[in-house]
């Protein structure tokens, strides 16, 4: 058995000390935590982020830039009360902007009460068919709606207006057959 004695002060009227420190356990211990440490150090890199935030900058002299107009997207804003405010942007420049009364339609669902947007449904469509940038079946693309709306704004309405949004189908090759899709992709406005 592998230990180390420590030999100490036999002589005269004390008590010789003699103790043995058994090894065995401690290069136990040692493998075990070097083992952890050599596997957390591989999954802490594996789970790393790939994050790039590809913001506008000046342009790198290095690469070669191409020049791609930008996509038109869809703007709901509803920080109001008494309408919808639709803005088509292409950038930062706005393209169209369009006013959509609000009309409330509650509808009572068993215990619950679902909002409705019918008239904000209808005008999104409508707009879409007009100006939407992705209507082709073989186009996988889906033109981008941003919600904008303030902190306050109850759950229920979010989902009448993502429900309104989400409406708007078209028809998309998914190889063997043509399915009905939302037009839009749907993000938030953020502050």
């Amino acid at each position: 058995m592998g230990g180390v004695s420590v030999d100490g002060g036999g002589g005269g009227k004390r008590k010789s000390l003699d103790s043995d420190i058994n090894m065995i356990p401690m290069i136990d211990l040692l493998m075990v935590t070097i083992s952890f440490l050599l596997i957390t150090a591989v999954w802490t890199h594996m789970s790393r982020i790939n994050a790039d935030a590809q913001v506008p900058g000046p342009p790198r002299p290095d690469v070669e830039q191409e020049k791609v107009e930008p996509e038109k997207q869809l703007h709901v804003m509803m920080q109001s009360e008494d309408k919808f405010v639709l803005v088509w942007k292409q950038g930062s420049t706005t393209v169209d902007q369009i006013d959509v009364p609000r009309k409330d339609v509650v509808i009572h669902a068993g215990t619950q009460d679902v909002v409705r947007f019918p008239d904000l449904a209808v005008k999104i469509e409508s707009e879409w068919k007009a100006k939407g940038q992705h209507s082709n079946p073989t186009d996988r693309k889906l033109d981008q709606a941003i919600l904008h709306t303030d902190n306050k704004t109850e759950f229920r309405y979010l989902i009448g207006v993502i429900d309104a949004i989400y409406q708007t189908h078209r028809d998309m090759n998914l190889g063997s057959k043509i399915e009905k899709m939302p037009a839009f992709n749907i993000t938030f406005a953020v502050n």
